[in-house]
């Protein structure tokens, strides 16, 4: 199966690259769901597409927004970029643009995106008859209802379905409160999570405000857990799924760290499943549901509002050790006697080193790392590579 990533930036990009990912998907300056990342010039679409395809993986290009009229005007030349730019695929929503894509472009493949509710074998055959070649399935199906699909489309469509990260409590993320409360609007790439807010009733004729209970510790009505299915990827094969999907073009570097090392690690057969469980929890996350894959009801699907992690990013490797020294940029304050975990793609995974020696940018010996983003030197007696990762326990 496919492990795809997010790609908010191009170092968010190269960093999932570095940590195993098969695939990345991402946003240019246009049509795309995350108008806050980073997202990607044209220029850097044709850099990314070249540095993905050179280590033999796969770009796709977001075009997913809810399109208005207005959002067809210069839709011939940016699709001709990307058509240029050899792109592995886009990944739309919008039946107009699906269509459009698919008759004047037939040689972009076009995926459609979650957004687009397909939830049964009907509609997926719809697509697929328009010429689609992947369906990103709705959020809210069973595998048993996914089996089912990909039957339907057997030979026609790959199947993509999410995997990991923060999940809309809204359906397959359709969701106007965004748009209702702050004037973003949420399908057009704009959505400021308003339902991670915590929120408050109040009886129509009074103007004080009681907070919502759902049990001792109070509700957060409209805030969900995180999916995490790494535990169940042998079911995910059986039921047809091509391509796993991970969450989080607005995440951190770090976290597209962790989470694409502990799922390319669990695809390739890593025998401690206990250390994988366990770097899901050293990133940002909210606590973990399995979603709607096994049927059942999820009686503790909502959550607190505040995300939680168990280690802390301190610094990233940007060249490759050498003499029993590395650079390393400096992300959290860390000192000379602080014993640091390593997060790699190879065996260097899990080992710790103990400072003893830091030179900062300008050559001096320092005690201290405190600069945010310097670049300095450390000791250390592995051979790390560019791209990893030093991180620490949270005390």
């Amino acid at each position: 199966m496919e492990l795809l990533a997010p790609a908010g930036n191009f170092e968010k990009l190269k960093t999932a690259v570095h940590f195993g990912a098969d695939a990345v998907y991402f946003a240019g300056k246009k049509l795309g769901l995350r108008a806050f990342a980073g997202n990607f010039s044209e220029e850097e679409i044709f850099e990314a597409l070249r540095y993905l395809h050179a280590r033999g993986k796969k770009g796709y290009v977001t075009l997913n927004i809810v399109a208005n009229d207005s959002d067809f005007e210069g839709l011939d030349d940016y699709l001709s970029l990307l058509q240029q730019a050899e792109v592995d695929g886009v990944i739309v929503s919008d039946l107009g643009l699906i269509s459009y894509i698919t008759k004047h472009f037939p040689k972009i493949n076009v995926h459609v995106s979650t957004q687009a509710n397909i939830n049964n074998s009907s509609t997926a055959k719809v697509y697929a008859d328009m010429g689609c070649t992947r369906l990103v399935l709705a959020r809210e199906l069973s595998l048993n209802q996914i089996a089912e699909i990909k039957k339907a489309v057997e030979g026609k469509c790959e199947i993509e379905t999410f995997v990991h990260g923060a999940m809309c409590i809204s359906y397959s993320g359709r969701c106007l409160l965004s748009n209702y409360l702050t004037g973003r609007e949420s399908n057009r790439g704009a959505c400021v999570q308003a339902c991670r807010w915590k929120y408050f009733i109040r009886e129509e004729s009074r103007t004080d405000e009681m907070e919502i209970q759902e049990d001792e510790r109070g509700t957060y009505i409209l805030n969900s857990k995180d999916l995490c299915l790494i535990d169940h990827l042998d079911e995910l094969k059986q039921a047809g799924i091509e391509s796993l999907k991970v969450e989080g073009r607005m995440k951190s570097d770090y976290y597209v760290a962790s989470v694409i090392n502990a799922y390319r690690r669990a695809l390739d057969g890593y025998q401690n499943k206990q250390a994988l469980q366990a770097e899901l929890e050293k990133t940002s996350h909210r606590r973990y549901t399995t979603g709607f894959y096994f049927g059942e009801k999820d009686k503790e699907y909502l959550e607190d509002s505040m995300p939680v992690q168990t280690y802390v990013f301190i610094a990233k490797v940007v060249e490759d050790a050498k003499d029993g020294f590395v650079k390393v940029e400096m992300r959290n304050r860390f000192k000379v006697g602080d014993k640091l975990e390593i997060l790699s793609a190879d065996d260097n995974f899990l080992k710790t080193i103990t400072i003893e020696k830091i030179i900062n940018s300008k050559g001096g010996e320092i005690n201290d790392a405190k600069r945010v983003q310097e670049v300095v030197t450390i000791s250390c007696p592995y051979n790390l590579k560019e791209g990893d990762i030093l991180r620490v326990e949270k005390s």
